[in-house]
């Protein structure tokens, strides 16, 4: 139960900076794993090196950016799929994608 309660509790209290940090700490980790300098990185990725450094430091960079730098490491189909698949929660959002699957533009109710 307590497990529950603190992947629960973790899910509640993620907003965007906190996610953008542990991207970015991710990405540092897989970096220095591959044994690559920041320098390596930009020329691999053409991400220049200062923005590398804000990243890994600040969790902020542009989605450009953060492409380059997914595909220098080879993360792309992870990038490329993040919007990929539906997702719902409740049986009533399930019904409502299934019923706006093919449609071009949203509209209000």
């Amino acid at each position: 139960m307590d497990n529950m309660l603190s992947v629960l509790e973790n899910y509640m209290l993620d907003n965007p900076d906190d996610i953008a940090r542990g991207i970015a700490d991710d990405f540092r980790k897989r970096r220095i794993e591959k044994n690559i300098t920041r320098e390596e990185m930009a020329e691999k990725s053409g991400v220049a090196v200062s923005n590398i450094i804000r990243f890994e430091q600040k969790g902020l960079i542009s989605l450009k950016n953060l492409i380059g730098i997914a595909m220098a490491l080879g993360y792309t189909s992870e990038l490329r799929h993040i919007f990929g698949q539906p997702k719902y929660s409740t049986m009533d959002e399930l019904l409502q994608i299934r019923k706006n699957t093919g449609k071009k533009k949203a509209h209000r109710i």
